[in-house]
Formats: structure tokens, C-alpha cells, sequence
């Protein structure tokens, strides 16, 4: 349905996206995932036929996004990070505004806002002007823009941006009520809200695509890897360093708290007694030693500040 082929974009001298490629299967919920500053939102505003690459090509159902770009257009419903919605006009006038901007035909113009309020559940603020809604309500009204014209595409650019834990809820759900009706793209940086909605994965950080499985596949590619919670009363300004040099230790993270660290080893419970041995050894204090498998958050954190990049 979507196909993305070395697509890349600079802003004067400083490249955004960098020869990317990827495709995205019809009905597919897929969660595009990167840390801030990362790509997502050129290569979403790239998609939707916003903005121009400097170069690559993107297709949507076959057709060129900017060669054929009405055809694109009329097959995607995007929501980008900001809703556009006008606050001077109530929900169902913007809803019918929209739909006729996108030339749903006419009989069927009243049919598709109704269902876009049904799926929206706006039903009950229908009446009501957009600037008096509060910011969850206006992001569910950006959502129903989205899907007035019963595009096949949706493209999410960051749904639940500074929402309240309830509304991000509120719209995660939604979201899965969608999966099987529309070709999905989720950008965002917030891991759950992927767990919440997608079935597949693509993480890019700085410009480049780093990963790219479903979130079953991601995890399985780390199993040889736990993660390691360590907490010692008396550090020493070599510990760091220390663990990094031990056999098995793979990444190691100071936290912000004095003595606390997060490390990657392998699979071996060798690592794990190397690690307790220096510690004690050195009478440090042992306080917490947690071992656990590797979650989203830990393959996450490793991808965006390994090899493949620097933090964001």
C-alpha cells in the first residue's frame, strides 16, 4: 500500500532523512518509532505529499506521490501533530466542511460525518464550537478530519501529544477499533502507545532506519540480552568504566541518582557474579542487584544510543 524507496531530505546542509526505504502492506497497523528530532515527521509530511524530497520516491496504492498526487491525496487521511481544525466553527460544521474539501460525493456527505462522529464518539459535543472542547476532544475531531472521506490510508503523526493519561487511553483505543478498516502509519516517540496499537515496528534515528520487525521479532532478536538494574551506596569514579570492561557487559548507563546503573550483558550467569564479585569486592555497598529480560524500552534505548547514533 505504501512503498518507500531511498528516500532522503536535507534542510540546506543538514540532511533529515537519509536513503530510507520501507513498505507498508495493506491493513497493516505499523508504528514509525524514533526519538525526537529523529525523521518521523519529514518523512510523514513527505509521504502525505506535503513536502518534496530531495530525492527517492514514494508510492501510495501505485501512484507517486508527487506525480500523481491527487490520487494520492484522496486515498490518505492524515492527522499531523497539531490538529487543523478551525475553533470557530462546531464539530459537524468542520466534519461537513472537510468532507466536501474532499469531495466526498454528495448524498453520502451527512453518511460519512456521522460515521466519522460515531467512531470518534463525539456525538455528544457535536453541536459544540471546537475552541470551547478541551484538547483531547480537539485531537478526536483532528482523528475524524482524518477519516471523513473513509480514506484507505491513515497517517498519525504523534496522536496523543500532550494528552492527559486518560485521553492517550482514550485514543489508543480508538486506534485499535481501526486496525483492519484503514492501512495505518503511527508516528511517535512513546513506546506504549506502539505496544498499544501496532503489529509491526520500524525504529529510525537519526534519519536512518535502525530496526524494522514486529515487536515479537524485535524482542526475539535481544533474548541473548537482560537487562541489569544496579544500585551501590558507595560508587567509585572508576566504577563506570570498570563494568564496561567486564566479559558480558554490553552497554552500561548512569542514572541520574548517584549509584544507580542500567547495563546490557548477555545471557551468561557469569556476567551477573562478575558484576556482584567488583562490587563487593570493592565494598561499595551492594543495595540492588535486578536482573530481567530485555523489554521494548531497553532494545529502544539501545538502538537510538548505540552505534547506530547518539541520543537524541
Amino acid at each position: 500500500m505504501i512503498e518507500v524507496q531511498s528516500l532522503s531530505k536535507n534542510y540546506g546542509d543538514r540532511p533529515a532523512v537519509k536513503n530510507i526505504s520501507f513498505k507498508v502492506n495493506k491493513g497493516e497497523v505499523v508504528g514509525f518509532l524514533g526519538p525526537n528530532g529523529a525523521g518521523k515527521t519529514t518523512t510523514m509530511k513527505i509521504i502525505t505529499g506535503f513536502m518534496a524530497p530531495s530525492q527517492g520516491e514514494v508510492r501510495v496504492a501505485g501512484f507517486d506521490v508527487f506525480e500523481n498526487p491527487l490520487e494520492v491525496k484522496s486515498r490518505i487521511g492524515y492527522l499531523p501533530e497539531t490538529p487543523p481544525v478551525y475553533g470557530d466553527m462546531s464539530v459537524e460544521d468542520y466534519l461537513f466542511f472537510v468532507a466536501r474539501l474532499r469531495k466526498v460525493p454528495g448524498p453520502q456527505v451527512a453518511t460519512y460525518v456521522r460515521d466519522a462522529i460515531d467512531k470518534t464518539n463525539l456525538g455528544d459535543v457535536r453541536k459544540r464550537m471546537i475552541q470551547n472542547l478541551s484538547k483531547g476532544f480537539r485531537q478526536r475531531v483532528g482523528l475524524a478530519q482524518a477519516l471523513v472521506s473513509k480514506p484507505e490510508v491513515l497517517i498519525l503523526d504523534e496522536p496523543t501529544v500532550g494528552l492527559d493519561p486518560r485521553q492517550m487511553a482514550e485514543i489508543r483505543q480508538l486506534i485499535r477499533q481501526l486496525r483492519g478498516h484503514h492501512t495505518i502509519v503511527l508516528s511517535t516517540h512513546i513506546l506504549p502507545e506502539v505496544e498499544a496499537s501496532c503489529q509491526r515496528v520500524i525504529i529510525i534515528n537519526q534519519g536512518q532506519i535502525v530496526a524494522e520487525d514486529s515487536i515479537e521479532g524485535l524482542l526475539r532478536a535481544q533474548s541473548a540480552s537482560r537487562r541489569v538494574d544496579l544500585r551501590v551506596k558507595r560508587p567509585t569514579a572508576q566504577l563506570e568504566a570498570e563494568l564496561k570492561g567486564l566479559n558480558g557487559v554490553l552497554r552500561v548507563a548512569a542514572e541520574a541518582n548517584p549509584g544507580q546503573y542500567q547495563l546490557e550483558i548477555d545471557n551468561r550467569d557469569e556476567t551477573v557474579e562478575q558484576i556482584a564479585h567488583r562490587v563487593v569486592g570493592g565494598n561499595m555497598g551492594l543495595l540492588q542487584l535486578h536482573v530481567q529480560a530485555m523489554g521494548l524500552e531497553d532494545l529502544f534505548i539501545h538502538l537510538v544510543t548505540s552505534e547506530h547514533g547518539g541520543a537524541q
